[in-house]
């Protein structure tokens, strides 16, 4: 008898949207939770793979930014799209109280709060792009245009 996939919050706001989308599972290996590293154990492209960063802004307060799995952001372009003066990412003993995600494992869909998104322009041009689903060894891919619509995003140029 199969196992029955357990529903994390961002696949039930996928579904209360009516927003189709694909689970991928894979297995996770703690001592690397890079986005390279689950692109290769999870035979998803790593240009389709998007991270979830969390940052804090001078002025916002908590922002959300989603860049490529191989990218690095750029805190001055993120300052710039969210109208703060200067942002820095958040320390990791502050990701799970703030947004119920640890590392690995942290979406832009299903935080405690509803933080503002920034998503990175590239998502644009890909026709599917993969998030975290809120679960380490969990992925949800989507078109960005639906993630977008989820989260309300606002798409810049975020990464370097």
């Amino acid at each position: 008898m199969a196992k029955k996939l357990k529903k994390t919050n961002a696949a039930r706001i996928l579904d209360g949207l009516k927003i189709d989308y694909e689970i991928k599972i894979y297995e996770v290996d703690e001592n690397d939770l890079s986005a390279v590293h689950v692109a290769q154990i999870s035979g998803l492209d790593i240009e389709m793979i998007f991270k979830t960063l969390v940052a804090r802004g001078d002025k916002s307060g908590i922002i959300m930014a989603v860049i490529g799995g191989g990218d690095e952001l750029d805190l001055k372009a993120l300052a710039k799209a969210s109208g703060n003066k200067s942002v820095e990412m958040i320390a990791l003993k502050e990701l799970l109280p703030l947004t119920g995600y640890v590392r690995g494992g942290c979406s832009p869909l299903g935080a405690k709060k509803n933080y503002p998104v920034y998503l990175d322009a590239r998502a644009l041009s890909l026709e599917k792009i993969s998030i975290s689903a809120g679960l380490r060894g969990m992925q949800i891919i989507l078109s960005p245009q639906d993630l977008i619509k989820a989260v309300n995003a606002t798409v810049a140029e975020l990464a370097q």
